[in-house]
């Protein structure tokens, strides 16, 4: 039986943040979600935010954030022959791909909160995102791809099915 989602007054547990990155090439025509966990103790979306403080004459301090670079680190990841993320990392490192070869999109899921008109159905938020292999190689425990992802923006609001691992942006 599932574990059932928090309900109000209850605190989330880790795994119902759900984090999806499309391991499929830039322009295979539509999107093959893998989700991000298997072997990661931790996933942590660092928001690097851009802030100034400025301090006046007058002896006032003032702070501007005036936008955020996202990015997340997957290590360690290991490599499994067939794993679609594996194939998509691995031609990074053997072609050495660059630019627009690295685009990509997330999605990150809310799994606590279900949206009601469909079962399986889930609040989520799909962003535009550029892969960078850090490292290759790794430790007798196996072959590892760690790897860096940069969000890049038009982040939208929709609906992530699970069942489907599709997403469906909200309408205006």
């Amino acid at each position: 039986m599932a574990e059932k989602a928090p309900v109000a007054g209850q605190k989330i547990k880790r795994k119902f943040m759900a984090h999806f990155i499309d391991s499929a090439l830039p322009d295979a025509g539509s999107p093959a979600y893998v989700r991000l966990g298997t072997d990661l103790e931790e996933f942590n979306v660092e928001m690097n935010a851009n802030v100034e403080t400025k301090n006046n004459i007058l002896g006032d301090t003032s702070v501007t954030l005036d936008s955020y670079q996202p990015q997340a680190s997957a290590d360690p990841y290991y490599a499994v022959v067939g794993d679609p993320m594996f194939e998509r990392l691995q031609g990074i490192v053997d072609e050495r791909q660059t630019l627009d070869d690295l685009k990509t999109t997330v999605v990150e899921v809310h799994l606590w909160d279900e949206v009601s008109e469909a079962a399986g159905s889930f609040v989520a938020y799909q962003e535009e995102a550029i892969i960078e292999v850090s490292s290759y190689g790794g430790d007798t425990t196996g072959y590892q791809i760690p790897f860096n992802v940069h969000h890049t923006g038009n982040r939208v609001k929709g609906k992530f099915v699970l069942a489907t691992k599709t997403f469906t942006a909200d309408s205006e």
